[in-house]
């Protein structure tokens, strides 16, 4: 659980880093920003902080905030109650984002996964996104991206995002802790 303090401070850090890639966020936004901390308690190592601008029906549109080397853990968007899972396109707005996915491994990847049980990070095909790249995943696919060493900003666009059905790899994680 992340201290109220902490929030505050890691909310002020994120606001600071939109500012200086020019991505306005409203007051309102900047404090319903979510600070995921996945159940682990180590929200600078595995964490995001995400703005939701909208999540509705037929589409979703967020900000995903990362500083400098925080890992979103690998998780995989399953179909939910009919639906197909959630596709998404990742936007790099500032720093750079390596972005593992299922696929032939890449024989030097340029980063690691933080410490975790054997079997929590199983795909190392690695994607490089740098400001204005971009990269979409088909629904159900297995992921995770980590920032670089300036952090990074992400924009996401997809289908309606339903993340308390995300699944995870590492049994410890809780994407909506209690």
């Amino acid at each position: 659980m992340i201290s109220a303090d902490k929030q505050q401070e890691y909310r002020d850090r994120a606001a600071r880093m939109l500012a200086a890639a020019h991505i306005v966020a409203t007051d309102a936004e900047q404090s319903s920003m979510e600070l995921a901390d996945f159940g682990l308690d180590e929200f600078e190592t595995t964490g995001l902080a995400i703005i939701v601008y909208e999540n509705n029906d037929r589409y979703c549109a967020k900000e995903l905030i990362m500083f400098p080397g925080m890992t979103c853990p690998e998780h995989r968007h399953p179909d939910v109650n009919g639906r197909s899972g959630k596709r998404e396109t990742f936007r790099c707005r500032s720093g750079v984002v390596f972005l593992y996915v299922d696929g032939p491994p890449t024989a030097e990847c340029a980063t690691a996964p933080p410490a975790a049980p054997a079997g929590a990070y199983t795909v190392f095909h690695e994607i490089v996104l740098r400001p204005g790249d971009q990269h979409t995943i088909a629904p159900d696919t297995l992921h995770w991206f980590k920032a670089g060493p300036e952090g990074a900003i992400v924009s996401e666009f997809s289908s309606t995002s339903c993340d308390e059905a995300d699944i995870f790899t590492d049994a410890r994680i809780q994407r909506v802790p209690d």
